[in-house]
């Protein structure tokens, strides 16, 4: 298993950027970089061409213990389709790869990649902006039938026509019920008076909105700027009055695990690995609810090998495959049926996993998750600059 969480690389901040001059750029009508339908496609070379290069995240997929280049379930897709993948570790940040990429995608090229992974709120900028292809679902039964209800429609992609969800997390509450000597239930437990100076908040405008909004009782899937600006409101009296430590981006969790800090808005991927270090770390889902959300399978405009792409998404969305991945990256797992297969191992400790809500979030937990409606590019520069200035970015 990971010894590192992948997702203390993420330094998507949401700022401006170069995601933020194009929202900019395209504020109204039809953005210019914009590619229609019919344009985006290219000739297939899956048939004749067997192989594909696949983008990702460091430490996002399975590796042998004994030989670090290999990757357990992509060398089995191989052997199985014939099909070679080239994977490359090259995301390391949201902004950051839209940036590298996005020139190739605004001129109608190749990027060269028949496949990336990127978080959700950075999918729903290339679907906007037609820079992915509509996926030939027909070819993908295990997605259509394995795909958790909860992630199935998101506010950007209804139908997950252009995007499926590699791994999915929650954004809740970590904290040291031990030191603390309390319970958190609620998003304004945070703000009680034993915590003033121990709690910390993301830096990241799109990591962090969405579970203050439903702190106050806010639908998160059809929030409004009202909504929006009554929070940061909030977060501004807080941070006067020294409530609120400090904003961060993974560095909670040397925070948490040092005592520094009792309480802090944390990923769920992230605690699981605290708590085997440290058992008296809790995480929490406010009773008011939770943001569920995924990084997901992409197939860039004139991708080479699509076929090939599709199949390897499907590919893992094979329970059996899809606990191997589960068993070794730790985050929700897109495939509630891979918690069966789990738990009928003879390894205890892979059995263990399928008991573990926040791989496999149980019933009550469920119902208290959401995907949240994502800042569009005509939100994005003015909500930006009014977290950054609170946050102090």
């Amino acid at each position: 298993m990971a010894d590192l969480s992948r997702r203390a690389l993420l330094r998507g901040m949401g700022g401006l950027g170069v995601t933020g001059a194009l929202a900019a750029m395209t504020g109204c009508g039809v953005p210019p970089a914009y590619v229609e339908a019919a344009d985006r496609g290219g000739p297939d070379r899956s048939a004749r061409d067997r192989r594909l290069v696949f983008a990702n995240w460091p430490l996002y997929i399975d590796v042998d213990d004994q030989h670090k280049q290999r990757r357990p379930t992509l060398d089995a897709f191989a052997r199985r389709t014939g099909v070679s993948v080239t994977y490359t570790e090259e995301i390391n940040d949201n902004d950051e790869f839209f940036g590298k990429i996005s020139p190739a995608l605004m001129n109608h090229q190749s990027t060269g990649r028949d496949l990336i992974v990127i978080s959700d709120w950075m999918c729903a900028r290339f679907v906007r902006l037609g820079w992915v292809q509509e996926m030939d679902r027909a070819a993908q039964p295990h997605v259509a039938r394995h795909l958790d209800p909860l992630l199935r429609s998101p506010h950007f992609d209804p139908g997950r026509k252009h995007s499926v969800p590699w791994q999915s997390g929650i954004t809740g509450i970590a904290y040291n019920r031990k030191k603390l000597g309390r319970e958190i239930k609620h998003t304004a437990d945070l703000w009680k008076d034993d915590l003033r100076g121990r709690v910390t908040l993301l830096s990241g405008l799109d990591e962090s909105f969405a579970m203050l909004m439903q702190g106050n009782g806010v639908d998160i899937t059809r929030w409004t700027a009202d909504d929006f600006y009554r929070m940061t409101d909030q977060i501004r009296r807080l941070v006067s009055k020294g409530h609120i430590r400090r904003f961060t981006g993974n560095d909670y969790i040397k925070d948490l695990d040092s005592g520094d800090v009792l309480a802090a808005q944390a990923y769920s991927g992230d605690v699981i690995q605290l708590q085997a270090d440290n058992p008296d770390i809790e995480f929490v889902v406010p009773q008011e609810g939770a943001e569920l959300w995924a990084e997901s399978l992409l197939i860039p405009n004139l991708a080479e090998h699509k076929r090939s792409a599709e199949r390897l998404i499907d590919y893992y969305y094979r329970p059996e495959v899809a606990a191997d991945l589960a068993a070794w990256v730790n985050y929700v797992c897109p495939v509630p049926a891979a918690r069966e297969v789990l738990a009928s191992s003879k390894d205890k400790e892979r059995a263990a996993l399928a008991e573990d809500p926040l791989i496999f979030p149980d019933d009550a937990m469920r119902k208290r998750l959401v995907i949240a409606r994502d800042i569009t590019s005509k939100e994005r520069t003015a909500f930006a600059k009014e977290w950054n200035a609170i946050v102090g970015l």
